[in-house]
């Protein structure tokens, strides 16, 4: 028997732009069946979002991150061609170095492929994590891109769970230039031939489907390049259009690439009615992956899919940085990778240090004790994520750092405040912070935050990441 899984989650931006915006830009709107895409903020990206989602999932499975031997990461748009991003992600969550890590990228197919294979892999005395994200982008003035939207999707795997795959097939043929990316461009593309596209969807999504046994699911999970394609297909797949919409997620999030099936899966597991699920995905190339999940009722998930901040066509390109000039050459504090590399225990987990003279916190852990003037040798801890507010400031146009300059130009004037972060236990440290998923004046002194991963900033190609704080609650 494969494994299960245990726990679930779902996330997707609270930034949202409607079809009547991109139909008052452009005066069309192409991709059908949408009614509004999730954007992903100018500080957030498919690691963010996997980082965010991931935790989620752990909560709901009342797990940590030291708990996890196999972590596997999917996207088809990671934020660098080549890098092994688990190793950050993994740092993000505090899962031990010595756990097994898949990377999964190529294909929006990337996600389904994920999630079966950790479900046939040797856990250990541990758990998996399987995390796909992705926030695909086309150019301006086509279907792909105004489709394109943004999510993630998490899945705690353990050798017994609530919900099992009982049956799977896959099926490949090629149907090239039906999508892609070229080495080198963050744009996917299409030929736009219509026949030629739905021909290649049609035959591969059924041509996997056809190899399952009888199926009735509950809820049909379909790759959605847009909002009408998977109800083109429901009869070839033996459902009807109410199983497909009954977990999609395309009509309010977009277009999520590789996340579109783990997500509408994720959507379906949560609710309680929903015990047996149709998944099928659709890479470009093209191929299918088609399996049929067993669920129990009580599935432990965490679903963060709600936006809400409407934003319109300009401000969507401004985040997107379509419209701004990128970082200032020279200028600004420069930090060597092997210096940020030390910092981050405490960028990503937030590692302070104890001091075991006064039981003082100080963070970053290292100099003297800020309590008692100790120089000693602390006892690591990780504070609790949550704070209260010192004291705020908002940074503006021409008043940011060069470094920060390019994030402000995409998303507009940010605060920062001091933080009073919380011990795991009892006491509190002060530190810098910025705010985000939030306007400048949001917060006020005294209010309760939370710390989010995001990005900082990029310097000499390697973007840096590391926590912000929001207002407590999140979305």
């Amino acid at each position: 028997m494969t494994n299960g899984i245990r726990a679930v989650a779902g996330y997707a931006p609270r930034f949202r732009i409607t079809a009547d915006e991109f139909a008052e830009a452009w005066g069309r709107f192409e991709a059908g069946g949408i009614e509004e895409k999730a954007v992903a903020g100018a500080d957030e990206d498919a690691l963010t979002m996997a980082a965010e989602v991931a935790r989620d999932a752990l909560h709901a499975d009342g797990t940590h991150g030291e708990a996890v031997s196999y972590l596997a990461f999917a996207s088809s748009t990671p934020p660098l061609a080549e890098e092994d991003l688990t190793a950050r992600l993994g740092a993000m969550l505090g899962v031990p170095e010595t756990a097994a890590r898949r990377s999964y990228s190529g294909s929006t197919r990337a996600g389904t492929q994920a999630l079966l294979d950790a479900l046939d892999s040797d856990l250990g005395d541990g758990i998996g994590l399987v995390v796909v994200a992705d926030c695909p982008r086309g150019h301006l003035d086509d279907a792909v891109d105004h489709a394109a939207g943004a999510g993630a999707a998490a899945f705690v795997v353990v050798d017994e769970g609530l919900a099992h795959v009982t049956d799977r097939a896959e099926y490949t043929t090629p149907y090239p230039g039906t999508r892609f990316r070229e080495t080198g461009s963050d744009r996917v593309e299409g030929l736009d031939v219509t026949n030629y596209d739905r021909k290649a969807f049609r035959e591969v999504v059924t041509g996997a489907a056809d190899q399952l046994g009888q199926v009735d699911p509950d809820a049909a999970a379909v790759q959605s390049p847009d909002g009408r394609l998977p109800y083109r297909v429901a009869g070839g797949l033996g459902v009807d259009t109410d199983t497909i919409a009954a977990c999609a997620t395309v009509h309010d999030l977009g277009d999520t690439g590789a996340a579109s099936v783990p997500l509408g899966l994720v959507k379906a597991l949560a609710a309680d009615d929903q015990q047996t699920i149709l998944g099928v995905s659709f890479g470009s190339g093209a191929g299918s992956d088609a399996f049929v999940v067993e669920c129990e009722s009580g599935l432990p998930s965490s679903l963060r899919l709600d936006g809400d901040q409407p934003i319109s066509y300009a401000e969507y390109l401004r985040q997107r940085g379509e419209v701004t000039s990128g970082p200032p050459s020279g200028g600004g504090a420069y930090v060597s990778v092997p210096t940020w590399k030390r910092s981050i225990p405490q960028r990503y987990r937030l590692e302070a240090g104890r001091c075991p003279e006064c039981g003082a916190l100080n963070f970053p852990p290292e100099g003297a004790c800020n309590a008692c003037n100790t120089r000693t040798d602390y006892d690591p801890v990780e504070l609790s994520g949550t704070g209260t507010v010192e004291a705020l400031t908002t940074i503006s146009q021409g008043g940011a750092p060069p470094e920060f300059a390019e994030q402000q130009g995409k998303a507009g004037d940010f605060a920062v405040a001091v933080v009073a972060l919380d011990g795991p236990t009892d006491g509190s440290v002060s530190a810098p912070a910025q705010v985000t998923d939030a306007a400048p004046d949001a917060l006020s002194v005294g209010d309760t935050v939370e710390t989010v991963i995001r990005r900082i900033y990029t310097q000499e190609g390697v973007t840096r990441y590391g926590f912000k704080i929001r207002p407590q609650g999140g979305l």
